[in-house]
């Protein structure tokens, strides 16, 4: 199988030497993902930054580049470094290269461009996967996974601790400044470090960025507070259950009470006084006494007294919340702003990101987003739009390859049959809510406790586990999940929606991101989803040279 590359001084493909293409079998997965890269997959978006002209010599090959970064991430490396010294002593990268050596400069600015790229190569991954018949969405399951950062837990700062190190740094700064004008001469240049390198400069960046980032979501947290507390004593004023008060909303409610209690009174003993006065004016006595004082008032004192027990109450609180502040106090990390303390599995935290899966039946990942929530909640309808986004995507290319007439990109060999809408939407309990189990969409299960306790309620006979919630939905689906059918398809979660997540960090070895801030490392995992993607149809033998060879070029 002769493979074609353009080197960096040629315009034409050329063909490797036959000592080279004589190195692995013809069925070794190294030219599945050159083959498919290269003929399959349209790398237009990568191709876009190939430098074609001017002075010097032309740019590496991206088809070659791209290749060799699924083959890198496919194998545990993921060094720009490492992969240079592998594109010059392993078998493997050396066949993909074809001879044209990359550095790991190019290799280093080439994953620069994920962010603008790495989206469309998986959603190119994908389309080639249907088209050799994988996605099925009889069953499909979403679930979360903790990433680690680019970046320690020890350069964490509070708000506090940025703010001392912002101004240390602008003095440092003004000091530097001083002294370079005094040695160079005011506005004249130094030997300074070049662009893009590491620099100070660059440290007070993100500096700064992690206190703006700890102060918006203070005062992100204080809004919502504050919104918090109107609602629930709007609810509370219009006859509603307002739920559990909170402490703030509590004590203006009782002070406000208070206030209503007086004026009531007040306003009585302004009505008797002026009825007094017209009886004194006939030459009679108003019969009766007159009303007490407000502050004598019993329904006067009473609100006196819940006032009172609310103010004990919220001070509590406040002396509670200000004994936990230096634990619950919000952090940034100066390395990674974007990147936030994610709880584990086992206890402890981790510097990293969050990220949502939806995974077909088979095995694939449909949709994948990379977050900084510690928490699933919130995601559910998010990847539920997402994970229907991809069924759409996926029936399109079905349609399109089922339509009569000519060979059509897609017509391979078992692609028909497979579902083409999602059946059912498999999560597990941190996706539980009223919200998420109400909204439009497919049939879905969402654990409302764990798998073994629900399974033992079951057998058991005890009641639904959500049955003591207020919320009917929540009731509704512990008693399914405790039935025969419905403990049978819940089952199948921890396949579908474990089982990648194993994948890509036991068998890839990719348990963290070799990227800083947020768009370059949800860019970096969405390639490396792709990754995953592709091998899995190269494993489960969905990818051969057999079936290439049935696949037209993309349309």
């Amino acid at each position: 199988m002769a493979k074609r590359y353009r080197p960096v001084n040629r315009d034409q493909p050329y063909l490797l030497p036959p000592s080279m293409r004589e190195w692995l079998p013809e069925d070794h997965p190294v030219w599945l993902v050159i083959c498919a890269v290269e003929d399959h997959l349209d790398t237009s978006v990568f191709h876009a930054g190939r430098k074609t002209g001017g002075a010097g010599t032309a740019g590496y090959d991206p088809d070659m580049l791209v290749a060799v970064l699924v083959w890198a991430y496919a194998h545990q490396v993921t060094s720009s470094r490492r992969i240079e010294q592998l594109c010059q002593t392993d078998v493997a990268f050396r066949v993909i290269c074809g001879g044209n050596v990359p550095d790991h400069v190019t290799i280093a600015r080439f994953r620069g461009q994920f962010p603008d790229a790495a989206g469309v190569f998986f959603a190119q991954v994908l389309a080639l996967c249907v088209a050799l018949g994988m996605g099925k969405l009889g069953v499909v399951a979403l679930d979360g996974m903790k990433i680690a950062a680019s970046a320690s837990k020890a350069a964490n700062r509070t708000e506090e601790a940025l703010a001392k190190l912002a101004a240390e740094t602008v003095a440092r700064h003004g000091e530097t400044d001083a002294a370079e004008d005094g040695l160079f001469g005011v506005g004249r240049r130094g030997d300074e470090v070049p662009e893009g390198a590491w620099s100070p400069r660059r440290r007070a960046g993100r500096i700064a960025a992690a206190l703006a980032s700890v102060q918006a979501e203070r005062a992100a947290a204080r809004a919502a507070g504050e919104d918090n507390a109107a609602a629930w004593r709007e609810r509370q004023r219009s006859g509603k259950p307002p739920g559990r008060a909170p402490a703030a909303s509590a004590v203006a409610l009782a002070e406000e009470k208070v206030a209503r209690a007086r004026a009531a009174q007040q306003a009585r003993i302004r009505q008797w006084e002026a009825r007094a006065a017209a009886a004194a004016a006939a030459g009679r006595k108003l019969p009766g006494r007159r009303p007490a004082d407000p502050d004598g008032f019993v329904r006067v004192r009473q609100a006196q007294a819940k006032l009172g027990k609310t103010q004990t109450r919220a001070a509590a609180a406040a002396e509670k919340q200000e004994k936990n502040k230096a634990r619950a106090e919000p952090v940034r990390n100066i390395t990674d702003p974007d990147a936030r303390l994610m709880p584990v599995r086992g206890g402890g935290f981790i510097e990293g990101y969050n990220t949502q899966n939806v995974t077909s039946e088979d095995g694939l990942i449909i949709a994948t987003e990379l977050t900084q929530d510690t928490t699933d909640t919130g995601w559910f309808e998010p990847m539920l739009r997402a994970a229907e986004a991809a069924a759409a995507f996926i029936t399109a290319r079905r349609l399109a390859a089922a339509q009569p007439g000519p060979a059509r990109y897609g017509q391979a060999p078992g692609s028909g049959g497979a579902p083409s809408t999602i059946g059912l939407f498999l999560a597990d309990a941190g996706y539980l809510s009223e919200h998420n189990l109400t909204i439009d969409g497919p049939d879905r299960l969402i654990a409302t406790g764990k798998t073994r306790d629900l399974e033992k309620a079951a057998r058991d006979g005890g009641g639904p586990a959500g049955a003591p919630w207020a919320s009917p939905a929540i009731a509704a689906m512990a008693a399914r999940l405790q039935t025969s059918d419905g403990i049978a398809a819940y089952r199948q979660r921890g396949h579908i929606a474990e089982t990648p997540h194993g994948q890509i960090k036991h068998n890839m070895r990719f348990r963290q991101l070799s990227v800083r801030g947020k768009p370059k490392a949800a860019a970096e995992w969405t390639f490396t989803t792709a990754v995953h993607n592709l091998f899995k149809a190269i494993t489960t033998r969905h990818l051969t040279t057999t079936t290439l060879a049935a696949l037209t070029s993309p349309p």
